[in-house]
């Protein structure tokens, strides 16, 4: 398996984490997680949103799940949030749509990581690329990327 950016990051901060490798031609995250066998809430994607004042913000969220976007706007304290347009996502994050990962971002966006990960004992973000995921423990995610957990879903 082909190391990704996400994984030399963790690598470089001494950070436990198990990579796992799946058919690139799947993006949906619900999908992803039945080809890894996990339930669909333990398997989170990373979303990019912008407030009323251009700020640009990630969320993780459960696979499954929509972003709230008022619980967003409250967690990041503004007065609204917004998905980012697709097209926008590559030059803002550096990452392409199904390999989006809160851990590398081409800038230190703000991460927000939903309240339902500390749920889990392990959980599954993107790798960075289509087709590769890491496992690791939420406590450590949330130190790594400064991340609060937060309500973000219904």
């Amino acid at each position: 398996m082909d190391k990704t950016n996400v994984m030399r990051l963790l690598d470089a901060a001494k950070i436990e984490y198990e990579p796992h490798e799946y058919d690139p031609e799947i993006v949906d995250g619900v999908s992803v997680a039945a080809v890894l066998g996990e339930e669909a809430d333990r398997v989170f994607k990373t979303l990019i949103a912008k407030s009323d004042k251009n700020e640009i913000f990630a969320f993780d969220v459960p696979v499954a799940y929509e972003l709230n976007l008022k619980k967003a706007a409250k967690a990041v304290g503004a007065k609204s949030i917004e998905m980012i347009h697709l097209k926008d996502l590559l030059p803002l994050t550096g990452y392409i749509h199904g390999g989006c990962s809160p851990i590398g971002l081409k800038k230190p966006y703000p991460v927000y990581l939903d309240e339902t990960m500390q749920l889990w004992d392990t959980i599954f973000v993107s790798a960075g690329k289509r087709g590769y995921q890491v496992e690791m423990k939420p406590a450590d995610l949330a130190s790594y990327c400064k991340a609060p957990f937060v309500s973000l879903i219904d």
